[in-house]
């Protein structure tokens, strides 16, 4: 079989974009006072997932399973526990089962993967879903002493919807990451007040923001262009 370069897809924005996120993590890591390079590693992947994932790829979410992985180990020594449980007990399933739908629904024959519909039904799921996770998680993390609870429970509820939809190929997921992206900001930026160490996830977020918004504004432009 012949190797498919997938860089080579990407348009010139999304190169650029892809690139100046790479940079900004790059620059944040060597600037901390004791660079981190497992955690600068682990933004780098993240921000490479999300640029394949913002095309329909199901290389991102390939991606999104290690990085899952991987994320986790860094929430657990910040005693992060709610992202290290949502990561790696739920962003990281959810991707496998993400690869298996993507790759049942291509889009006419291409790489890209057939953008759905939310049904009504679905969306009230969904929503009935997340009300109970954000109330057990609240109570499971409060009892795991989490830092910084209150945030680290929205984080869950955030990552939860935004996965789902990613699963059931809707372009919301992309705001609903987009939400959550802020939201880390918030807790990351809690981190780095009391070890610079954490700079380069504070960094990881802030570009996955701008990223998830464009993810969301290729999938509604994919979204047109199927429906023709």
């Amino acid at each position: 079989m012949r190797f498919h370069n997938p860089f080579a897809d990407l348009s010139r924005f999304e190169l650029w974009l892809w690139l100046v996120s790479m940079a900004v993590i790059l620059v944040a890591s060597l600037l901390a006072p004791e660079t981190n390079y497992f955690n600068m590693f682990v933004s780098l992947l993240g921000v490479t997932s999300l640029i394949f994932i913002s095309k329909g790829y199901v290389l991102g979410q390939v991606l999104t399973v290690f990085f899952a992985l991987l994320y986790g180990v860094v929430s657990f020594f910040c005693r992060y526990y709610g992202e290290m449980i949502t990561f790696m007990g739920m962003t990281g399933p959810v991707a496998v089962c993400s690869i298996v739908s993507w790759l049942r629904h291509p889009y006419a024959g291409t790489r890209e993967v057939q953008v759905s519909r939310l049904s009504s039904r679905q969306a009230w799921l969904l929503a009935g879903a997340a009300v109970l996770v954000t109330l057990g998680f609240y109570f499971i993390l409060g009892a795991l002493g989490t830092a910084n609870l209150f945030v680290s429970t929205v984080s869950v509820t955030a990552s939860f919807v935004a996965s789902s939809l990613a699963f059931l190929r809707s372009p919301y997921y992309a705001l609903a990451y987009s939400a959550n992206d802020l939201i880390l900001v918030v807790l990351w930026g809690l981190a780095v007040l009391e070890s610079l160490a954490y700079i380069p996830m504070l960094a990881c977020f802030s570009v996955f923001f701008f990223n998830d918004l464009y993810g969301f504004y290729n999938w509604r432009r994919m979204q047109k262009r199927q429906r023709g």
